[in-house]
């Protein structure tokens, strides 16, 4: 066929051409989500889901990055025909900058400066003009400002806003690293100041409309160096019946800490304490969180109490959330209680006498609260935690592993026993609510988690030995827990034991119910940390909204708008504070 190419034609050509490229510009698809680079300068797009939860990611090429940095909110297409792991994409727009300082190495030139960020994912240095360098030297930790952030072949430029200290001087490897993550530190004056005038005893006028639980035989079982203890627990059996009478006692926090005042914000914004290899950071002045809020010995103290009925099968028969005061009888360690427990030690037992019985007892409870949660599917990560540690000048001194004994399970299993019971509670109230949940893994990733396995021998049945594709709701968390047992002790266990926790999705806040994966369960919050976790916090002002009968139409709305953002909020902070440890750790266990 000839097609002429007269003028009208060239004109209906061009006006087809135009057309073609304005339905190709339309069926575009606009992906939008965070940056996350890479130091060989590519990186990958992490696309946003309406619950904030990570959807899909995508390969950024180094040259379809368009000037973005590491953390920034894009707007990116799809490249035609890729091909590999993942889809490939061109970032066509930022939306808003990620990151506005960064934390590094100061190098000085003749004429100029520029630092080394200490973040791996930040692929170029930033060129430091000499007078805005604020005296900074080589060697010099800092934090710097970026003022441009460069396009193409132009490094980005910044000033330097403070010189945190040498590279060899104690203390700043950490330091740099609690800056590099823009942790806050330091409490405001006016949040100090509001908690101080918190701390006082507790009076008579405190107790008004509390169960009083201050003759009721409890303890605080936490390691040796803990001071903010917002848990104690309590146990009776009933001898007629056999049933266990289990109280787990939380201090309550809220009493101290109003709802959008200084020390709420500041709890809000900071989210969660931090634990570092050299020190604590956290969420709560020490003025509550060691004073008043700790569980003390001795001591009077506000609690919220979470006490439940179990049968002997290990079923929750009954249970009542109450606000309450409590006086709490010993302050013990996990060391002590299994000395106690398991190997039935003389010289302790004798030391704790008048608790011998009551240890017996939870000890006896937390092997069949245990073994339910393991019947129906829970899935148990034993990874070894590694204690470090320092001398003076910040050196690692020694590293041994952290013993878990059946103290720390004693406690973790009666936790997890009250968290499932007020997130249960509340779910049926139809309330607002902040719950912990854990989403199934991605059909997918277990696919390939299955196909790796089978070539060490192991199977998961859900998944079947055909490598047939899986859906999400095939995938039952009893074969993940099969498969950790199979390879328990073997010269694999670690390797298949990351992989699969990898392959799994990470737990997160949410105000929808969606269940616990892990836990093998339908209803999970955190309810018993308030001093270290803020969702706990928040809910404990929930819990007592609804047992004054205060949860008026008006009150529900309000949680229902600031909860989305607490939750979506708390889990960012939650994922902050844990690479920060992770790499606190690793850098001391590298020196």
């Amino acid at each position: 066929m000839v097609v002429s190419a007269s003028a009208g034609g060239e004109a209906l050509l061009r006006k087809g051409m135009r057309i073609d490229m304005k339905k190709k510009r339309n069926t575009e698809k606009i992906i939008t989500g965070t940056f996350i680079g890479h130091a060989k300068g590519y990186g990958f797009l992490r696309e946003d889901a309406e619950d904030g939860n990570k959807k899909a990611d995508y390969f950024v090429p180094e040259d379809m990055t368009n000037g973005a940095f590491h953390m920034d909110r894009v707007e990116a297409v799809l490249l035609p025909d890729t091909e590999g792991r993942r889809p490939e994409v061109k970032i066509t727009n930022i939306l808003e900058r990620g990151i506005t300082k960064v934390v590094g190495t100061f190098e000085r030139s003749k004429n100029f400066g520029f630092v080394v960020p200490d973040s791996a994912k930040i692929a170029k240095d930033i060129f430091i003009p000499l007078e805005r360098s604020k005296g900074a030297v080589t060697g010099h930790k800092v934090v710097a400002e970026i003022t441009d952030y460069g396009r193409g072949r132009r490094s980005p430029e910044g000033k330097i806003t403070e010189i945190i200290g040498h590279i060899n001087d104690p203390g700043v490897d950490i330091l740099s690293i609690v800056k590099g993550f823009d942790l806050p530190v330091a409490f405001p004056e006016k949040v100090l100041n509001q908690a101080e005038r918190a701390v006082k005893e507790v009076e008579e006028a405190d107790r008004v409309g509390r169960l009083d639980l201050r003759n009721l035989l409890m303890v605080t079982i936490d390691g040796e160096d803990a001071k903010d203890l917002d848990d104690a627990v309590s146990l009776t059996v009933d001898e007629e019946t056999g049933r266990y009478h289990l109280g787990v006692h939380i201090a309550d926090v809220s009493n101290y800490v109003q709802e959008n005042s200084a020390l709420d914000r500041e709890a809000l914004k900071r989210g969660t304490s931090v634990y570092l290899v050299d020190r604590v950071i956290p969420m709560l002045p020490h003025a509550l969180s060691n004073g008043i809020c700790s569980l003390n010995e001795g001591e009077d103290r506000l609690t919220l109490s979470c006490l439940m009925e179990i049968d002997k099968e290990g079923n929750i028969a009954d249970y009542k959330i109450t606000e309450s005061v409590i006086r709490v009888n010993r302050r013990m360690t996990y060391t002590d209680v299994a000395k106690i427990i398991v190997n039935n030690d003389e010289e302790t037992c004798k030391k704790y006498e008048e608790l011998v019985p009551m240890l017996l007892s939870m000890k006896e409870l937390s092997m069949l609260l245990r073994e339910k949660r393991m019947q129906r599917g829970a899935i148990d990560f034993d990874f070894p935690e590694s204690k470090i540690t320092l001398d003076a000048e910040g050196r690692p001194l020694e590293i041994k592993p952290y013993e878990r004994n059946l103290a720390n399970m004693l406690i973790e299993d009666f936790m997890l026993a009250a968290n499932e019971t007020v997130a249960q509670h509340f779910y049926w109230q139809e309330l607002p609510f902040v719950y912990r949940i854990h989403e199934k893994p991605d059909g997918d990733k277990m696919q390939k988690l299955n196909i790796f396995i089978n070539n060490l021998g192991y199977y998961m049945k859900s998944v079947g030995k055909a490598h047939r594709r899986v859906t999400e709701e095939e995938i039952h968390p009893k074969e993940i827990q099969k498969l950790l047992k199979k390879i328990a002790g073997t010269p694999e266990e670690a390797l298949v034991s990351r992989l699969t926790l990898r392959s799994m999705k990470q737990a997160r806040y949410s105000t929808v119910c969606e269940g616990h994966f892990g836990l093998a369960c339908d209803y999970y919050c955190h309810f018993t940390s308030p001093i270290r976790r803020y969702p706990d916090l928040q809910i404990h002002r929930i819990i007592k909204d609804q047992l004054r009968n205060r949860m008026s139409e008006e009150k529900a709305l309000h949680y229902e708008s600031i909860l989305p953002e607490v939750a979506k909020h708390s889990s960012e902070t939650e994922r902050r504070a844990e690479e920060a440890e992770r790499e606190t750790d690793k850098l001391k266990k590298m020196e």
